[in-house]
């Protein structure tokens, strides 16, 4: 998700100002994107330049509020409307990582894994525990903490995987 999309997206629910935004998002969130405030402000005057918010106003205190424009609820629904491609996510750091550490001489491959699987089931105990911990009406944070708990669970069947056919290699050798 794009900081831009989701913004909108809040935005779509009311009116807000910058910090209102940057605070609910993360609450959204789970926090488990970090959101710099700077960026929120620099996203809204772009989102504000293109046409999808409009100023409406200040709340009493100086913040200035922002609102959806039609052709931003528009862009929203387009948004929601269209399935996300794998090709559209960041690269995996960690497959590149490994593929790397197999051609480099004196990295002991396994040792990587090793340090990764540790890793990786560290925090997949962390997310469970804060899963136990989150109140059931609270969708959109267990929503985001089931996503990252399958995530962390495929990334250790794959270093499984990973480690199985590293050694696989070493025997025929």
């Amino acid at each position: 998700m794009s900081v831009k999309l989701g913004l909108l997206a809040l935005l779509d629910e009311q009116p807000m100002y910058g910090y209102q935004l940057h605070t609910t998002f993360k609450e959204r969130t789970g926090d488990t994107w970090p959101l710099n405030i700077g960026q929120v402000y620099t996203t809204l005057a772009r989102l504000e330049r293109d046409g999808l918010v409009e100023a409406a106003g200040d709340d009493g205190d100086g913040h200035q509020i922002y609102a959806l424009t039609d052709t931003g609820r528009a862009e929203l629904s387009q948004w929601f409307a269209t399935p996300v491609a794998r090709s559209d996510r960041p690269r995996d750091e960690l497959a590149i990582k490994l593929s790397v550490a197999l051609t480099v001489s004196g990295v002991d491959v396994r040792e990587v894994l090793q340090t990764q699987r540790t890793a990786t089931l560290r925090d997949l105990q962390d997310l469970t525990r804060q899963k136990a911990a989150v109140d059931e009406g609270d969708l959109a944070w267990l929503l985001a903490l089931d996503s990252l708990i399958f995530q962390a669970e495929a990334e250790a069947r794959w270093l499984d995987s990973c480690e199985e056919r590293l050694l696989k290699k070493e025997v025929r050798r």
